[in-house]
């Protein structure tokens, strides 16, 4: 695979505002007046704490994002997920996806930070967060990723094994037959997550059929999504089993998540050719896609929102570029490792 791009945290810095990243941004201009949202600032903790050395300023982001978390969290360990810009939290508490993604961030930044004191802040939050549990499979799947990063430290953890075996319990569904060889009706957002989390929680509880579900169901969705020999993920609204082969428009979230969901299939299985999806994703970021277009500002460093029919949407929202960003981590720790 060719060097690709390092990982350029200077968009995301310039999304940051007194109480968080921004959700939204009109080309490179961050939307002040949207927002933020817990989803992303949640994303924002996993990719600063994977930085091994981050810069002052990375650093400062991951301690924000963290505050932002344990305001957001409630004494059950719930989690809300909008909040104004003037700082001012909407709606309810959840154990949704924000939940799921905030235990993931807890988890990694536990396992993955150089700064101590985020590291036993991140602790308390997380151990809060697992008591409670999501019934929707991405929110688990997420949390799973979390869990996991967690039991690398403390293989005994209770909590985080408790959570995984719930975990499993869920994401053990039946496959649907006659060709649609996947646990859900239709393919949505992250899909690679659920798989993904299946290899992983199957691994931990020793339920090799789980793992083997996850495998099977991945490569499915990487050959489903790679029919012309580059990536073309399903797009924004969806696809089913009986919808014609719309293209657009393809999001970033979904390139992301088969990275890290084929670097998984390769630790998990020990076969290198798990790999090949991964640089998939990362070259449909680098311009190897349906429109043949780089999918972020080489400039600003900012991830481009979605792909359409005629091009990139160049606004440079925070789920996109940070989509980018954990992407281009795992090419730089697999290039390291080479």
């Amino acid at each position: 695979m060719k060097r690709t791009p390092q990982p350029d945290f200077t968009h995301l810095l310039s999304l940051s505002g007194p109480h968080g990243t921004f959700e939204h941004a009109e080309f490179a201009e961050a939307r002040v007046e949207h927002g933020y949202c817990t989803d992303d600032v949640a994303r924002v903790l996993l990719a600063t704490s994977r930085e091994s050395e981050p810069s002052f300023e990375v650093g400062e982001l991951a301690r924000k994002s963290l505050s932002f978390l344990s305001d957001a969290q409630g004494p059950d360990g719930r989690i809300k997920n909008r909040r104004a810009e003037s700082g001012a939290w909407l709606g309810p508490r959840t154990s949704e996806d924000c939940w799921g993604r905030s235990i993931w961030s807890f988890g990694t930044a536990i396992a993955r930070s150089s700064d101590e004191d985020l590291v036993f802040e991140a602790r308390r939050l997380f151990e809060r967060g697992i008591m409670t549990r999501s019934h929707w499979p991405r929110a688990m799947a997420f949390a799973t990723f979390g869990a996991a990063e967690v039991l690398l430290g403390d293989p005994t953890h209770e909590g985080a094994l408790d959570l995984i075996v719930a975990a499993a319990n869920l994401l053990d569904r039946p496959e649907p037959v006659r060709g649609w060889h996947w646990s859900e009706d239709r393919l949505a957002y992250a899909n690679a997550a659920l798989p993904e989390a299946m290899m992983v929680a199957g691994s931990i509880v020793g339920n090799d059929r789980l793992v083997e579900m996850g495998l099977r169901q991945l490569k499915w969705l990487l050959d489903t999504s790679s029919p012309d020999g580059h990536l073309s993920v399903a797009p924004a609204q969806g696809r089913g089993p009986d919808s014609t082969r719309e293209k657009f428009d393809q999001q970033p979230i979904e390139a992301a998540a088969l990275s890290e969901a084929c670097i998984r299939a390769s630790e998990v299985t020990g076969d290198a050719e798990w790999i090949k999806g991964h640089e998939l994703a990362v070259q449909w970021f680098l311009g190897n896609n349906d429109v043949a277009s780089p999918m972020f500002d080489a400039d600003s460093g900012g991830g481009y929102d979605g792909l359409t029919a005629r091009g990139p949407n160049r606004n440079q929202g925070a789920e996109s570029t940070i989509a980018l960003l954990t992407t281009l981590q795992q090419a730089r720790h697999f290039e390291l490792a080479l």
